[in-house]
């Protein structure tokens, strides 16, 4: 029995010029999906964007904080190709280390960036993803789903989860599903650039990880994709970790408990 091939769907993805944003614009856009890469480095996203085939990679530049602007960025875009068929929201920092180095300014800054401007990649694409039943994935972290260091951007992402929630039972009748993927550590160039400055800091958090091993964006952007697949149709409000086991459990604890080799 043969079935006629999906209708090419425009997925927009944010902070699309990063590490992890990379291999998701390249997930997709092999998947068969018009990709708008939205990022606010301009000339990182116009050198991405040099890669592909214009009319499988469109551009978009604004503050995702900036609800109006991003509307705005987005126009000519939906103009043309629109509806939004699937967001993935992958913009995110982190600013502040622990809570004792952590300012008002600080605070506010990690919380509008990492939870705030998922909120407004919503609000702008939700009329899109209603008519097209479309789905959205964030891409959160671990950080919020156990205390790992910097609290701002734990409690952003902590709080992205809930907010993932509310859109997929909010926004379930329309046919809108909402899911977060938690990364652990992945060897993106921000963790290169840390690895630089500290060569053992990969070896010293090898031993929290049971796989023993990190993920690259890759795997992020596979998880991503399958979310935002046909295949993943029944899975909405789901938390899916990508973090070689660390959210399983605490490897060196249970052997202490245990007296078991681990």
């Amino acid at each position: 029995m043969s079935t006629s091939p999906r209708p090419r769907r425009l997925t927009l993805i944010t902070g699309a010029a990063g590490g992890i944003g990379q291999a998701l614009v390249a997930r997709f856009v092999a998947g068969g999906d018009r990709v708008l890469a939205h990022d606010r480095d301009g000339a990182a996203l116009a050198e991405l964007a040099a890669g592909y085939d214009p009319d499988s990679v469109l551009t978009g530049t604004s503050e995702l904080s900036d609800l109006d602007a991003l509307r705005a960025s987005l126009a000519p875009t939906l103009q043309t190709h629109g509806p939004i068929g699937a967001v993935i929201a992958n913009a995110g920092s982190a600013e502040s280390l622990s809570l004792a180095d952590t300012s008002a300014d600080s605070w506010r800054r990690d919380v509008e960036f990492n939870l705030h401007a998922g909120y407004c990649t919503i609000t702008a694409a939700i009329d899109g993803l209603k008519a097209s039943r479309g789905n959205a994935v964030f891409i959160g972290s671990v950080n919020g789903l156990a205390a790992l260091g910097h609290p701002a951007y734990s409690a952003a992402k902590a709080a992205l989860i809930s907010y993932a929630r509310s859109i997929a039972i909010e926004y379930g009748r329309f046919g809108v599903r909402a899911n977060v993927v938690c990364p652990g550590t992945v060897k993106t160039p921000a963790w290169q650039a840390r690895a630089d400055k500290h060569p053992q800091v990969f070896e010293d958090l090898r031993k929290w990880y049971p796989l023993g091993d990190f993920a690259a964006p890759q795997d992020v952007a596979e998880a991503a994709w399958f979310l935002a697949s046909e295949q993943a149709r029944m899975i909405s409000g789901a938390v899916l970790p990508v973090d070689g086991g660390l959210m399983a459990g605490n490897r060196l604890m249970a052997a202490e408990l245990t007296l078991e080799p681990y």
